[in-house]
């Protein structure tokens, strides 16, 4: 069987949420697939990609978002594949296509939080903007492919509740990378009065859905504390930020390495998001594999992601997420939900992922 697997969403200098996705399935699969007499072959749309992605055959194709790609199924059909995997619904099907198509709906957001990422085209933002009116668009391109693939059993649920496909559906779920070897498993409790014993992280966008104001405003309830947020972040949003949270509380990285990252989990005291809606929650898992405790919104997406290893508020009550965050001040109740936390994150692997993804391809080709 000869799989193509659509890379075209990896970035060409550092990895967001569907970049690393495509990259870090597409290696896993590539694994299993290999072992058992597949083969997988890349399609990419900038040869800079390769940098992020496994050393696996690959082939040039348009970029996703570019006029053409309605009809890219001309261009697959070229590569002799069997079945096709992409990370993305919008891969194009209007072209014959010789192939079996798995497509990929990560989540629904955008459907009751309807302003689209920044960094696409105008175009395209108005597009998405359109699109998200109605559920019918998303009807037919599920429908034009065989398969569909998400990442959360919360999500697979939602795409029944609105009958989005008459497809198959199967859970590939995302994951985090390993925890660095020498990383210690059983960590003690930060020292309230040592040097970031008194930290908490925060990763993501700065979306309005993802609702970093109340973790700002929890902090006037939190004196000592500093909330660190890593992402790129605007002016406007720094600032708006800034004033709700008291002086001195907030650290805005802008953007920080995955080592960076990974140090400051390993000496904080949690993660916190306030998240009103999430189709995974990767930041959660990056965390809990490290045994860093999560303080989280009690949002559906993230009670089956954190399970019994985090703490859960309201997501617009800063005093509940406050005192959440402060339950963890008790080591004992901090050195559990750190065991519980890495036990949590053993259920999210790429291994386990690409598992169920190639025997969703094995029977589609079959």
């Amino acid at each position: 069987m000869k799989i193509v697997s659509d890379c075209r969403y990896v970035r060409i200098d550092h990895h967001d949420g569907i970049s690393r996705y495509s990259a870090r399935i597409t290696a896993a699969l590539a694994r299993r697939a290999q072992a058992a007499g597949h083969q997988v072959t890349m399609l990419i749309s900038d040869e800079r990609q390769l940098k992020l992605l496994p050393d696996l055959p690959w082939a040039i194709g348009p970029s996703p978002t570019a006029v053409g790609e309605p009809w890219v199924a001309r261009r697959v059909n070229r590569l002799g594949a069997d079945v096709v995997f992409t990370p993305m619904q919008t891969m194009g099907t209007l072209a014959r296509r010789r192939y079996r198509l798995v497509k990929t709906l990560h989540d629904l957001i955008y459907y009751r939080h309807r302003t689209p990422p920044r960094e696409l085209p105008g175009l395209v933002r108005v597009l998405w903007r359109l699109y998200h009116l109605a559920w019918w668009p998303q009807r037919a391109l599920l429908n034009r492919a065989d398969a569909v693939a998400t990442v959360s059993a919360t999500t697979k649920r939602l795409i029944a509740e609105h009958r989005l496909t008459t497809r198959p559906v199967v859970v590939v779920s995302n994951a985090a990378d390993p925890a660095p070897a020498g990383t210690p498993v059983d960590r003690p409790a930060p020292d309230l009065d040592a040097e970031g014993g008194c930290d908490l992280v925060y990763m993501g966008s700065f979306m309005p859905y993802k609702n970093v104001e109340t973790l700002a405003r929890a902090m006037h309830e939190l004196p000592g504390y500093r909330l660190h947020l890593l992402s790129r972040i605007t002016p406007a949003a720094r600032a708006r930020l800034l004033a709700l949270a008291p002086e001195g509380s907030l650290v805005v990285h802008d953007g920080t390495s995955e080592d960076e990252y990974r140090a400051l989990l390993l000496q904080a005291r949690a993660l916190v998001t306030a998240s009103q809606d999430e189709g995974f929650g990767l930041p959660l898992v990056e965390a809990m594999v490290l045994g860093t405790p999560i303080v989280v919104s009690d949002i559906p997406i993230f009670r089956e992601i954190g399970g019994d290893a985090a703490l859960f508020a309201p997501a617009d009550d800063p005093t509940a997420f406050a005192a959440a965050i402060r339950r963890l001040e008790d080591p004992d109740a901090w050195r559990a939900h750190s065991a519980a936390a890495v036990s949590q994150a053993a259920h999210f692997d790429w291994d386990r992922s690409a598992a169920a993804l190639l025997e969703l391809l094995e029977e589609l080709a079959s």
